[in-house]
């Protein structure tokens, strides 16, 4: 292996390896810190950064980060790279794409051809030289669009995953939080619950309640029951009524082993959610959840930096092809993402790195209790993200989730970003929003969808 060096002033900073450079790269955070990779100064974090911007692109293939003989993800990175999708950028540097990416030449078509012959270590790399509008100007570039019942990804369109979590998973608390929601123009992405038990039972309750709610109120949606994918199984072989297949995923094969899975169980969920063809747009029935954190919390990440481990996280993802991935951004804790500096600009790497994959990503704007943010650090990374093009932001009652203790965002916080930004619902949700009477003439929801009448015309028409 070959090591790395760069002089600034009279001081030569060598790095051991290519993972050192990058984990030496990365903004400063709490989980690289942790785990004993980071950069000891910011003298040594800005030498990490010239030696990257000179490093080729073509460096990631000589030399994984994770060899492929010890992890699948890194042998799914390494057999479905695209050779002739990543012609146009071969010749580059770090440095160097960094610049075209920002150029006008990188318009959304060109990033679209692009997508297959990126791999995550390049996307990760490119990211650590970007400040954060330079993620945002990236990001807004890059368009992907999925579908099942809706169609996310559209421009001029923000989703929204309603959550309608419940610590002992009551129907009646559960029904209310959705209607709650859908009154704000809620659940065009998903409706999707975190359920309190997984026994499949339970979970095959709440997929038939959520959808028979579907049905009654002809909602333009798809609902999720976010269990363990082999839970899903279970309920899709009982007969239950599953939509999309969630589960959480990682960057490195003993990471997802942590989680209980891996490649071939997440491709029996696919094929067996496609078997139901529930879809009525696409057929787009996965989706996954990240956070940066998540390999080094399993003593799974190969001494690699958590961003670049969590951007290895998307190319799982884009080899099912998800109608939905989020970053649940702050969630894991202060351990990996302090505060809300480091929070904010993990939430932009993530959904920057993930489009410039292809990948179809939202953002769990959230964070624990015991972290050094609070909502007004959310109401500035939600707004940022929104700029950015993201895909889908998540909304909870109150902006808190009282099953899972942490904050996020509320319904009328997402409204409000769709108001003030001119954002519209995917086209299919916002038809159905015009027929149940809940949008204005100018196609707009109340800022504040709780009168009544609003509240009649729901309950009336699913009789």
């Amino acid at each position: 292996m070959p090591t790395y060096a760069c002089s600034l002033g009279s001081t030569r900073h060598v790095f051991a390896d290519l993972k050192a450079v990058m984990a030496c790269a990365s903004p400063r955070r709490s989980g690289d810190e942790l785990a004993g990779i980071a950069a000891d100064s910011d003298e040594r974090r800005v030498a990490a950064r010239l030696v990257l911007a000179d490093l080729p692109l073509s460096a990631f293939l000589d030399e994984p980060l994770i060899s492929y003989e010890s992890d699948e993800v890194t042998r799914l990175i390494v057999d479905g790279h695209d050779v002739a999708a990543f012609a146009p950028v071969r010749s580059m540097t770090v440095g160097q794409f960094r610049e075209w990416l920002l150029s006008y030449a990188a318009d959304e078509a060109a990033l679209a051809r692009l997508a297959p012959g990126l791999t995550p270590e390049m996307v990760a790399a490119v990211s650590k030289l970007m400040r954060n509008q330079d993620l945002m100007a990236v990001a807004k570039k890059c368009r992907v669009v999925t579908g099942f019942r809706t169609t996310l990804g559209l421009p001029g369109r923000l989703g929204a995953r309603l959550q309608p979590n419940h610590p002992t998973d009551d129907p009646s608390g559960i029904a209310a939080a959705v209607i709650d929601g859908l009154l704000f123009g809620m659940g065009d992405a998903v409706i999707g619950i975190n359920p309190a038990s997984d026994s499949p039972a339970a979970c095959i309750a709440l997929i038939e309640m959520l959808d028979a709610v579907r049905r009654k109120f002809e909602i333009p949606t798809q609902s999720c029951v976010l269990t363990h994918v082999t839970n899903t199984l279970t309920c899709i072989e009982r007969g239950a009524p599953v939509d999309l297949v969630f589960q959480s995923i990682a960057g490195t094969e003993g990471a997802n082993a942590g989680f209980g899975v891996n490649l071939g169980i997440l491709k029996e969920a696919q094929d067996a959610a496609l078997s139901l063809k529930r879809g009525t747009v696409g057929d787009n029935v996965m989706y996954f959840e990240t956070g940066q954190g998540s390999a080094l919390s399993a003593d799974a990440h190969h001494g690699v930096d958590q961003q670049t481990c969590e951007v290895r996280a998307y190319a799982v993802a884009r080899a099912f092809r998800p109608m939905l991935v989020n970053t649940v951004v702050g969630f894991i804790g202060p351990e990996y993402l302090y505060d809300a500096k480091q929070i904010t600009r993990a939430g932009l790497e993530d959904h920057c790195c993930g489009k410039l994959l292809g990948v179809p990503m939202g953002v769990d704007v959230c964070y624990t209790n015991h972290a050094e943010a609070d909502q007004d650090d959310m109401d500035t990374l939600a707004t940022l993200l929104a700029t950015a093009g993201v895909n889908f932001l998540i909304g909870v009652p109150g902006a808190d989730d009282i099953m899972l203790s942490y904050q996020s965002l509320s319904f009328h916080d997402i409204l409000g970003l769709r108001h003030r930004l001119g954002l519209k619902p995917c086209p299919e949700f916002e038809a159905w929003l015009m027929r149940m009477g809940m949008l204005d003439d100018a196609g707009v929801l109340a800022p504040l969808a709780t009168d009544g009448n609003a509240m009649r015309r729901l309950l009336a028409h699913g009789g």
